[in-house]
């Protein structure tokens, strides 16, 4: 959720620009006497491009399983599969247009991230405003997480289902951990330990004993794979009742341990950090045992070192690649007073506002998010942390690290503010932490970051310091 994050399968939806004429398509009667009706799915994803394989399940799944079920029920209706292949942020701006100008398919998806954002411009409406009381009885809610139900609620209303969600962990090196005499079932509990293991690391002659993305090339991957669950590692969360985390001393604590590692300790490579493809290549370097300990997503494990086709391939990811949870700064010093945190992502599936059909169009939502569906989608190398528990305890059965994150990651996560100056705020934290790499202390570099924050949400009355 752009970060790696399009590690979630199916990512924000946008309705490509021929797509008005077939948007929320009305029925072939004009909506009633019991005619077809007609919706549109739109995804950003295309087969034999971007996400190809959500693209094929939904038109050679999804859309032949609905219509068919609809129609043992003894309702018409056919639906459209709308296919895009953008960038997210060209998605989301064509998205935004689509939703403000009465256009879009009946179904969408947004970016976790976006949803706040939508809410508060009138581009998406709570679901059971919508739809009336069955979005509040779908009983697949039972089944989501509160944690990940936050991902979907804004303001106390339900605004989508979740589709998936993620979560970050330390990942390690097995055979450089030997190297180094750490033990093999590493889990530090401060940040101390963190630094005491990258030390080992060091004096073994490892190369990059810890990586922690920093500075701004690495983008939004370094706020979620580094500042933001260090972040809830000191106790705080980047936005709390309104009030944003400014020049204070979990901010400080953040920027202080990125002092530690990238400030002259030789714990962490700096150079690293300001590359362009930096992120890439920490992974390759990973693989290539060089580096000793990596913040990253589920998403490293599925797509990075994935031993069938990771983008940076290891033929004993399982046997050589180590995780533990991220410890907070010490024991119950992290939100909510926990020993361990994390952060996720994650992509929201929602009925549009402007739909001739808002009711049949959550059966199709809720029909994409039916155990059913989500067993199939997840086939055949596909798989990944579903929203439901009840789907999660049966397709991650054979992947201890998926499994790991949905049982032990997943109940203390967090999420990002879903406003519209959050991406701001961001690059403001990256800067941050690019100053502290480039020699700035942390102290020097907190003040700025308040400055620039200040003029982002609206002066110091609206800061925690």
């Amino acid at each position: 959720m752009g970060l790696r994050r399009r590690s979630v399968s199916v990512v924000a939806v946008l309705a490509a620009s021929g797509l008005a004429l077939a948007a929320c398509g009305g029925s072939s009667d004009g909506g009633g006497g019991g005619g077809t009706i007609e919706l549109t799915i739109a995804q950003n994803a295309i087969a034999g491009g971007k996400n190809a394989r959500a693209a094929e399940f939904v038109a050679d799944w999804v859309i032949p399983k609905f219509e068919a079920a609809q129609k043992a029920k003894g309702k018409d209706v056919k639906v459209k599969f709308v296919p895009s292949g953008v960038d997210d942020e060209q998605y989301k701006t064509k998205l935004s247009l689509d939703l403000k100008s009465g256009k879009g398919a009946d179904v969408i998806d947004i970016d976790g991230i976006w949803a706040g954002e939508f809410a508060e411009a009138g581009y998406i409406k709570p679901l059971s405003e919508l739809v009336g009381p069955e979005a509040d009885s779908w009983d697949g809610w039972a089944q989501i997480p509160e944690a990940v139900q936050g991902l979907a609620t804004y303001n106390g209303k339900k605004y989508a289902l979740p589709i998936g969600t993620d979560g970050r962990v330390l990942y390690f090196s097995k055979p450089l951990f030997q190297k180094a005499g750490l033990p093999a079932d590493w889990q530090p509990k401060s940040w101390q330990e963190v630094l005491d293991a990258a030390a080992k690391l060091k004096a073994a002659g490892v190369p990059v004993p810890l990586q922690i993305n920093a500075g701004t090339a690495m983008g939004e991957a370094t706020t979620m794979q580094g500042v933001l669950p260090l972040l809830a590692g000191a106790g705080a969360e980047i936005q709390k009742d309104g009030k944003w985390a400014g020049a204070s001393q979990p901010v400080k604590d953040v920027l202080g341990l990125y002092q530690k590692i990238y400030g002259g300790s030789g714990l962490g490579d700096p150079r690293l950090q300001q590359e362009a493809k930096g992120r890439d290549k920490s992974f390759q370097q990973f693989a290539a045992g060089k580096v000793g300990i990596l913040l990253e997503g589920d998403y490293f494990w599925r797509g990075v070192v994935n031993p069938k086709d990771g983008v940076a391939k290891m033929a004993d990811r399982d046997q050589s690649v180590g995780y533990a949870m991220i410890p907070a700064i010490e024991p119950g010093k992290g939100i909510r007073g926990q020993d361990f945190v994390s952060m996720s992502g994650g992509a929201l599936r929602t009925v549009n506002p402007n739909s001739k059909h808002p009711k049949e169009a959550f059966e199709l939502l809720a029909f994409t998010l039916s155990p059913e569906a989500l067993k199939e989608e997840t086939k055949n190398g596909n798989v990944r942390i579903t929203p439901r528990t009840d789907v999660n305890k049966e397709i991650l059965a054979g992947e201890p690290l998926l499994t790991f994150i949905s049982e032990k990651v997943l109940p203390l996560t967090a999420y990002r503010p879903p406003v519209a100056v959050y991406p701001q705020v961001s690059v403001a934290l990256q800067e941050a932490t690019a100053a502290v790499v480039g020699g700035k202390t942390p102290d020097e570099a907190a003040t700025a970051y308040q400055q620039k924050l200040e003029g982002l949400v609206g002066g110091a009355g609206n800061i925690a310091s």
